[in-house]
């Protein structure tokens, strides 16, 4: 089955639409992350402090602090993946605009 002009073009305008769509997301993502991160290294920071003054040997604060801030930690996993899982879909959408592109091109010459 051979595709016209006309729903290629629909293709890219939809895919189009949804690359719109997805750079608002990403920026989204993007901020989560960062803030995620921020308060990641601010509360292990407060952490490693507050072991040290309870006197805990220095070999293991890293390991207590980043064991004690394991579900903060878990928060700032989940927005870094959610944000490169945004970044390639993203990337995919571009690569499939590129795709239908050079088809309606192509199709053109036709």
């Amino acid at each position: 089955m051979a595709l016209d002009m006309h729903d290629i073009g629909k293709a890219i305008y939809g895919t189009s639409q949804q690359i719109q769509k997805g750079v608002k997301s990403l920026y989204d993502h993007a901020k989560a992350y960062a803030e995620a991160e921020q308060q990641y290294r601010m509360q292990l920071a407060r952490e490693i402090m507050r072991l040290r003054d309870e006197k805990l040997p220095v070999t293991v604060i890293n390991d207590v602090a980043r064991g004690n801030l394991a579900k903060v930690k878990y928060k700032r996993d989940l927005a870094e993946l959610t944000y490169k899982t945004s970044r390639d879909m993203l990337n995919a959408l571009q690569g499939q605009l590129s795709g239908l592109q050079t088809l309606y091109r192509r199709q053109d010459e036709i």
